[in-house]
Protein backbone atom coordinates (compact mmCIF):
# COMPACT_ATOMS: atom_id res chain seq x y z
CA UNK A 1 0.00 0.00 0.00
CA UNK A 2 1.20 3.30 -1.06
CA UNK A 3 0.78 6.27 1.55
CA UNK A 4 2.48 9.32 -0.32
CA UNK A 5 2.87 10.84 -3.16
CA UNK A 6 6.58 10.53 -4.36
CA UNK A 7 6.88 13.64 -7.25
CA UNK A 8 9.37 13.11 -10.22
CA UNK A 9 12.67 14.40 -8.41
CA UNK A 10 11.63 14.54 -5.57
CA UNK A 11 14.69 14.67 -2.81
CA UNK A 12 14.31 11.60 -0.82
CA UNK A 13 17.92 11.32 0.40
CA UNK A 14 18.70 10.27 3.62
CA UNK A 15 21.69 12.23 5.15
CA UNK A 16 23.94 11.82 8.14
CA UNK A 17 23.77 13.65 10.93
CA UNK A 18 26.46 14.68 14.26
CA UNK A 19 24.73 16.63 16.69
CA UNK A 20 27.25 19.48 17.29
CA UNK A 21 25.77 22.48 19.24
CA UNK A 22 28.13 25.65 18.84
CA UNK A 23 29.85 26.53 22.15
CA UNK A 24 28.37 29.74 21.28
CA UNK A 25 24.65 28.79 21.84
CA UNK A 26 25.83 26.78 25.21
CA UNK A 27 27.65 30.23 26.32
CA UNK A 28 24.68 32.09 26.05
CA UNK A 29 22.38 29.66 27.60
CA UNK A 30 24.63 30.03 30.85
CA UNK A 31 24.73 33.44 30.89
CA UNK A 32 20.40 33.73 30.49
CA UNK A 33 20.68 31.54 33.60
CA UNK A 34 23.00 33.81 35.37
CA UNK A 35 20.38 36.74 34.41
CA UNK A 36 17.46 34.36 36.03
CA UNK A 37 14.40 36.28 37.23
CA UNK A 38 12.69 33.79 39.33
CA UNK A 39 8.40 34.30 39.75
CA UNK A 40 7.09 34.92 43.32
CA UNK A 41 4.83 32.06 44.87
CA UNK A 42 2.72 31.45 48.22
CA UNK A 43 4.26 30.36 51.60
CA UNK A 44 4.47 26.86 51.32
CA UNK A 45 2.38 26.40 54.52
CA UNK A 46 -0.56 28.40 52.40
CA UNK A 47 -0.35 26.55 49.74
CA UNK A 48 -0.88 23.12 50.70
CA UNK A 49 -1.89 20.90 53.83
CA UNK A 50 0.20 18.51 52.92
CA UNK A 51 -2.80 16.02 51.67
CA UNK A 52 -2.63 14.40 48.31
CA UNK A 53 -5.61 15.48 45.47
CA UNK A 54 -5.97 12.92 42.72
CA UNK A 55 -2.50 13.49 40.34
CA UNK A 56 -1.62 16.57 41.56
CA UNK A 57 1.17 16.13 44.68
CA UNK A 58 1.06 18.39 47.58
CA UNK A 59 2.92 20.92 47.24
CA UNK A 60 2.19 21.60 43.43
CA UNK A 61 -1.30 22.60 43.55
CA UNK A 62 -0.65 25.81 41.99
CA UNK A 63 1.75 24.44 39.22
CA UNK A 64 5.72 23.90 39.32
CA UNK A 65 6.99 25.01 42.60
CA UNK A 66 9.65 27.78 42.35
CA UNK A 67 12.25 25.46 44.72
CA UNK A 68 12.15 22.73 42.34
CA UNK A 69 12.77 25.27 39.21
CA UNK A 70 15.30 26.93 41.34
CA UNK A 71 17.19 23.64 42.31
CA UNK A 72 17.20 22.38 38.61
CA UNK A 73 18.21 25.97 37.34
CA UNK A 74 21.27 25.40 39.69
CA UNK A 75 22.45 22.72 38.00
CA UNK A 76 21.84 23.39 34.75
CA UNK A 77 23.95 26.58 35.33
CA UNK A 78 26.94 25.18 37.16
CA UNK A 79 27.24 21.45 36.55
CA UNK A 80 25.00 20.07 33.64
CA UNK A 81 27.33 18.49 30.65
CA UNK A 82 25.71 19.03 27.77
CA UNK A 83 28.48 17.80 25.94
CA UNK A 84 28.34 14.16 28.10
CA UNK A 85 25.01 14.30 26.51
CA UNK A 86 25.59 15.28 23.08
CA UNK A 87 28.38 12.24 22.94
CA UNK A 88 25.98 9.73 24.04
CA UNK A 89 23.44 10.48 21.62
CA UNK A 90 26.11 10.63 19.21
CA UNK A 91 26.90 6.81 20.17
CA UNK A 92 24.24 6.38 17.70
CA UNK A 93 23.24 6.76 14.06
CA UNK A 94 21.39 9.91 13.41
CA UNK A 95 20.19 10.91 9.78
CA UNK A 96 17.79 13.60 8.39
CA UNK A 97 15.38 13.66 5.80
CA UNK A 98 13.03 15.89 4.05
CA UNK A 99 9.36 14.43 4.03
CA UNK A 100 6.23 15.81 2.60
CA UNK A 101 8.22 19.60 3.23
CA UNK A 102 9.43 18.81 6.43
CA UNK A 103 13.02 17.93 8.05
CA UNK A 104 12.90 14.91 9.79
CA UNK A 105 15.49 13.68 12.07
CA UNK A 106 16.07 10.38 13.38
CA UNK A 107 18.32 7.80 14.71
CA UNK A 108 18.50 4.03 12.91
CA UNK A 109 20.04 1.49 14.73
CA UNK A 110 20.00 -1.79 13.29
CA UNK A 111 20.15 -5.04 14.91
CA UNK A 112 23.62 -7.70 15.33
CA UNK A 113 20.71 -10.05 14.50
CA UNK A 114 20.42 -10.06 11.13
CA UNK A 115 16.37 -11.05 10.86
CA UNK A 116 15.46 -8.16 13.47
CA UNK A 117 12.01 -7.07 13.52
CA UNK A 118 12.11 -3.84 12.38
CA UNK A 119 10.20 -1.17 14.48
CA UNK A 120 9.90 2.48 15.01
CA UNK A 121 9.43 4.27 18.31
CA UNK A 122 7.61 7.12 18.43
CA UNK A 123 8.09 9.76 21.52
CA UNK A 124 5.60 11.98 23.25
CA UNK A 125 5.43 15.57 24.52
CA UNK A 126 7.59 17.17 26.13
CA UNK A 127 10.20 14.41 25.65
CA UNK A 128 12.56 13.97 22.67
CA UNK A 129 14.51 10.63 20.93
CA UNK A 130 16.41 10.87 24.60
CA UNK A 131 13.09 8.78 25.72
CA UNK A 132 14.18 5.63 24.47
CA UNK A 133 18.15 5.72 24.97
CA UNK A 134 17.44 3.14 27.46
CA UNK A 135 15.62 0.80 25.16
CA UNK A 136 18.34 1.01 21.93
CA UNK A 137 20.50 -1.58 23.65
CA UNK A 138 18.27 -4.26 24.96
CA UNK A 139 15.56 -4.11 21.79
CA UNK A 140 18.65 -4.03 19.34
CA UNK A 141 20.93 -6.96 20.88
CA UNK A 142 19.12 -8.88 23.15
CA UNK A 143 21.41 -11.53 23.33
CA UNK A 144 24.42 -9.29 25.17
CA UNK A 145 21.41 -7.94 27.71
CA UNK A 146 20.22 -11.41 28.57
CA UNK A 147 17.57 -12.07 26.27
CA UNK A 148 16.79 -14.26 23.07
CA UNK A 149 18.20 -13.27 19.36
CA UNK A 150 14.68 -13.75 18.08
CA UNK A 151 13.58 -11.10 19.85
CA UNK A 152 16.00 -8.45 18.36
CA UNK A 153 14.75 -5.26 16.74
CA UNK A 154 16.31 -2.84 13.89
CA UNK A 155 14.95 0.40 15.75
CA UNK A 156 14.08 3.64 14.12
CA UNK A 157 13.81 6.15 16.49
CA UNK A 158 12.33 9.71 14.72
CA UNK A 159 12.08 13.39 16.20
CA UNK A 160 8.73 14.10 15.64
CA UNK A 161 7.75 17.01 13.16
CA UNK A 162 8.42 20.51 14.61
CA UNK A 163 10.23 18.42 17.68
CA UNK A 164 14.01 18.63 18.64
CA UNK A 165 16.47 17.92 16.00
CA UNK A 166 13.39 17.79 12.97
CA UNK A 167 13.27 21.50 13.85
CA UNK A 168 10.50 23.92 13.82
CA UNK A 169 7.53 22.90 11.21
CA UNK A 170 6.82 25.43 8.49
CA UNK A 171 3.58 24.96 7.49
CA UNK A 172 -0.16 23.91 8.80
CA UNK A 173 -1.08 20.61 9.63
CA UNK A 174 1.20 18.34 11.51
CA UNK A 175 -1.40 16.19 13.46
CA UNK A 176 -1.17 12.80 14.17
CA UNK A 177 -2.38 11.50 10.72
CA UNK A 178 0.02 13.74 8.62
CA UNK A 179 2.89 12.69 10.97
CA UNK A 180 1.57 8.71 10.85
CA UNK A 181 2.02 9.96 7.18
CA UNK A 182 5.43 10.89 7.34
CA UNK A 183 6.57 7.54 9.17
CA UNK A 184 5.50 5.71 6.65
CA UNK A 185 7.49 7.14 4.26
CA UNK A 186 10.17 7.00 5.77
CA UNK A 187 10.02 3.52 7.09
CA UNK A 188 9.60 2.71 2.99
CA UNK A 189 12.42 4.92 2.28
CA UNK A 190 14.47 2.61 4.20
CA UNK A 191 13.55 -0.19 2.29
CA UNK A 192 11.33 -0.91 4.81
CA UNK A 193 8.15 -3.78 4.07
CA UNK A 194 7.16 -4.85 7.21
CA UNK A 195 7.97 -3.30 10.55
CA UNK A 196 6.16 -2.58 14.00
CA UNK A 197 5.52 0.54 15.93
CA UNK A 198 5.62 1.54 19.41
CA UNK A 199 4.57 4.90 20.42
CA UNK A 200 3.61 6.53 24.46
CA UNK A 201 2.26 9.54 24.60
CA UNK A 202 1.81 11.78 21.37
CA UNK A 203 3.33 8.33 20.08
CA UNK A 204 -0.12 6.70 21.50
CA UNK A 205 -1.61 8.76 19.13
CA UNK A 206 0.95 8.57 16.23
CA UNK A 207 1.15 4.78 16.23
CA UNK A 208 -2.83 3.72 15.80
CA UNK A 209 -2.91 5.70 12.99
CA UNK A 210 0.16 4.15 10.94
CA UNK A 211 -1.46 1.01 11.90
CA UNK A 212 -4.64 2.60 9.72
CA UNK A 213 -2.91 3.66 6.85
CA UNK A 214 -0.43 1.49 6.18
CA UNK A 215 -2.08 -2.41 7.18
CA UNK A 216 0.07 -4.31 4.51
CA UNK A 217 2.99 -2.94 6.17
CA UNK A 218 2.68 -2.91 9.98
CA UNK A 219 2.86 -6.05 11.86
CA UNK A 220 1.54 -4.94 14.62
CA UNK A 221 0.64 -1.63 17.37
CA UNK A 222 2.27 -1.45 20.63
CA UNK A 223 1.45 1.57 22.76
CA UNK A 224 1.85 2.30 26.37
CA UNK A 225 -1.84 4.43 26.42
CA UNK A 226 -4.96 4.37 24.44
CA UNK A 227 -6.48 7.60 24.33
CA UNK A 228 -10.40 6.14 24.60
CA UNK A 229 -12.87 7.88 26.42
CA UNK A 230 -16.58 8.05 26.92
CA UNK A 231 -18.05 9.15 23.60
CA UNK A 232 -21.17 11.04 25.98
CA UNK A 233 -23.86 7.72 25.42
CA UNK A 234 -25.49 7.01 28.79
CA UNK A 235 -25.29 3.27 27.56
CA UNK A 236 -21.91 3.47 27.60
CA UNK A 237 -21.94 3.35 31.37
CA UNK A 238 -23.97 0.53 31.97
CA UNK A 239 -22.51 -2.24 33.73
CA UNK A 240 -19.59 -0.58 34.79
CA UNK A 241 -17.88 -2.00 37.83
CA UNK A 242 -16.44 -0.34 40.86
CA UNK A 243 -12.64 -0.80 39.46
CA UNK A 244 -14.52 0.75 36.11
CA UNK A 245 -15.43 3.95 38.00
CA UNK A 246 -12.08 4.10 39.60
CA UNK A 247 -10.43 4.64 36.82
CA UNK A 248 -13.05 7.27 35.30
CA UNK A 249 -12.68 9.29 38.42
CA UNK A 250 -8.64 9.71 38.19
CA UNK A 251 -9.58 10.32 34.24
CA UNK A 252 -11.98 13.26 35.70
CA UNK A 253 -9.58 14.16 38.03
CA UNK A 254 -6.61 14.51 35.60
CA UNK A 255 -8.92 16.33 32.67
CA UNK A 256 -9.67 18.60 35.66
CA UNK A 257 -6.21 19.24 37.54
CA UNK A 258 -3.57 18.22 35.24
CA UNK A 259 -4.32 18.93 31.76
CA UNK A 260 -3.91 22.75 31.56
CA UNK A 261 -1.29 22.72 29.33
CA UNK A 262 -2.93 20.75 26.33
CA UNK A 263 -5.84 22.86 26.51
CA UNK A 264 -3.36 26.29 26.00
CA UNK A 265 -1.66 24.57 23.26
CA UNK A 266 -4.65 23.35 21.53
CA UNK A 267 -6.35 26.79 21.61
CA UNK A 268 -3.29 29.27 21.59
CA UNK A 269 0.22 27.69 21.55
CA UNK A 270 2.00 31.16 20.43
CA UNK A 271 0.59 33.30 23.30
CA UNK A 272 3.35 31.21 25.39
CA UNK A 273 5.50 30.47 23.00
CA UNK A 274 6.92 33.51 23.13
CA UNK A 275 8.14 33.59 26.67
CA UNK A 276 9.49 30.37 26.21
CA UNK A 277 11.72 31.13 23.31
CA UNK A 278 13.33 33.78 25.43
CA UNK A 279 13.57 32.48 28.56
CA UNK A 280 15.09 28.65 29.44
CA UNK A 281 14.11 28.68 32.93
CA UNK A 282 10.84 29.00 31.13
CA UNK A 283 11.07 26.27 28.75
CA UNK A 284 12.71 23.94 31.78
CA UNK A 285 9.50 25.23 34.03
CA UNK A 286 6.97 24.22 31.32
CA UNK A 287 8.19 20.93 30.51
CA UNK A 288 9.01 20.01 33.81
CA UNK A 289 5.40 20.08 34.69
CA UNK A 290 5.11 16.70 33.11
CA UNK A 291 8.40 15.49 33.69
CA UNK A 292 9.21 16.22 37.23
CA UNK A 293 8.63 12.21 37.93
CA UNK A 294 11.94 11.67 35.90
CA UNK A 295 15.49 12.48 36.89
CA UNK A 296 16.95 15.82 37.13
CA UNK A 297 19.20 15.15 33.93
CA UNK A 298 16.56 13.97 31.81
CA UNK A 299 14.84 16.48 32.45
CA UNK A 300 17.74 19.10 31.61
CA UNK A 301 18.62 17.33 28.65
CA UNK A 302 14.98 17.84 27.36
CA UNK A 303 15.12 21.52 27.90
CA UNK A 304 18.34 22.11 26.26
CA UNK A 305 17.20 20.01 23.16
CA UNK A 306 13.94 22.18 23.01
CA UNK A 307 15.82 25.39 23.80
CA UNK A 308 18.66 24.32 21.30
CA UNK A 309 16.19 23.78 18.54
CA UNK A 310 14.18 26.77 19.17
CA UNK A 311 10.78 24.22 19.34
CA UNK A 312 8.80 25.05 21.84
CA UNK A 313 6.44 26.77 19.90
CA UNK A 314 6.05 24.22 16.55
CA UNK A 315 5.84 21.31 19.27
CA UNK A 316 3.09 23.04 21.03
CA UNK A 317 1.54 23.84 17.65
CA UNK A 318 1.34 19.85 17.32
CA UNK A 319 -1.60 19.90 19.91
CA UNK A 320 -3.42 22.81 18.32
CA UNK A 321 -3.04 20.71 14.78
CA UNK A 322 -4.48 18.02 16.43
CA UNK A 323 -6.82 19.90 18.05
CA UNK A 324 -8.61 20.94 14.51
CA UNK A 325 -7.93 18.07 12.45
CA UNK A 326 -11.09 15.38 11.35
CA UNK A 327 -10.10 12.62 13.49
CA UNK A 328 -11.75 8.62 11.43
CA UNK A 329 -14.35 7.49 13.27
CA UNK A 330 -14.18 3.67 12.49
CA UNK A 331 -11.82 1.69 14.93
CA UNK A 332 -8.10 0.86 13.74
CA UNK A 333 -7.77 -2.88 12.43
CA UNK A 334 -3.99 -3.35 12.96
CA UNK A 335 -2.88 -5.73 16.07
CA UNK A 336 -2.75 -3.57 19.22
CA UNK A 337 -0.89 -4.10 22.58
CA UNK A 338 -1.30 -2.01 25.34
CA UNK A 339 1.27 -1.74 28.21
CA UNK A 340 -0.68 0.43 30.72
CA UNK A 341 1.54 1.18 34.24
CA UNK A 342 0.51 1.94 37.34
CA UNK A 343 0.86 5.55 37.92
CA UNK A 344 -0.69 6.15 34.38
CA UNK A 345 -4.19 6.64 33.38
CA UNK A 346 -5.65 2.87 32.25
CA UNK A 347 -8.38 2.86 30.21
CA UNK A 348 -11.60 1.74 30.18
CA UNK A 349 -11.36 -1.56 27.73
CA UNK A 350 -14.73 -1.35 26.90
CA UNK A 351 -13.99 2.20 25.25
CA UNK A 352 -11.06 0.95 23.94
CA UNK A 353 -12.58 -2.34 22.44
CA UNK A 354 -14.81 0.57 20.42
CA UNK A 355 -11.91 2.50 19.20
CA UNK A 356 -9.42 -0.62 18.15
CA UNK A 357 -11.19 -3.91 17.48
CA UNK A 358 -8.06 -6.05 17.25
CA UNK A 359 -6.24 -5.55 20.83
CA UNK A 360 -4.59 -9.01 21.32
CA UNK A 361 -2.65 -7.54 23.91
CA UNK A 362 -3.40 -6.12 27.53
CA UNK A 363 -1.20 -5.97 30.04
CA UNK A 364 -1.72 -3.58 33.65
CA UNK A 365 1.85 -3.52 34.89
CA UNK A 366 2.18 -3.38 39.35
CA UNK A 367 4.49 -0.15 38.51
CA UNK A 368 6.11 2.45 36.53
CA UNK A 369 4.49 5.78 34.88
CA UNK A 370 3.44 7.77 32.50
CA UNK A 371 7.54 8.25 31.29
CA UNK A 372 8.27 4.15 31.83
CA UNK A 373 11.17 4.13 29.44
CA UNK A 374 12.59 6.05 32.65
CA UNK A 375 10.83 4.47 35.61
CA UNK A 376 10.04 0.74 34.42
CA UNK A 377 12.03 0.37 31.37
CA UNK A 378 12.39 -3.93 32.10
CA UNK A 379 8.50 -3.98 32.31
CA UNK A 380 8.15 -2.12 28.83
CA UNK A 381 11.16 -4.25 27.22
CA UNK A 382 9.67 -7.18 28.27
CA UNK A 383 5.87 -6.19 26.90
CA UNK A 384 7.10 -5.08 23.82
CA UNK A 385 9.33 -8.34 23.31
CA UNK A 386 6.36 -10.17 23.86
CA UNK A 387 3.86 -8.30 22.01
CA UNK A 388 5.87 -8.56 18.45
CA UNK A 389 6.99 -12.53 19.75
CA UNK A 390 3.55 -13.15 19.33
CA UNK A 391 2.77 -11.96 16.42
CA UNK A 392 5.78 -13.09 14.03
CA UNK A 393 6.42 -16.21 15.35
Amino acid sequence: MQTNNHPAGADESVRPLRIEVPQAQLDDLVDRLQRVRYTNELPRDQVTDGVQRGPVVPGWEYGVPLEYVQRLVEHWRDSYDWRKWEARLNEYPHFTTTIDGQNIHFLHVRSPEPDATPLILTHGWPNSVVEFLELIGPLTDPVAHGGDAADAFHLVVPSLPGFGFSGPTHEKGWNRHRTARAWAELMRRLGYQRYGAHGNDVGSFVSPELGRIAPEQVIGVHVTQLFSFPSGDPAEFEGMTPQDLEYLGFLQKFNEEMSAYARLQETGPQNLAHALADSPTGQLAWIAQLLASCDDEHVLTNATIYWLTNTAASSARFYYEDHHAEHPTEPTTAPTGLASFANDFTPLRRFADRDHQNIVSWTEHPRGGHWATQDAPDLLIDDIRGFFRHLTR
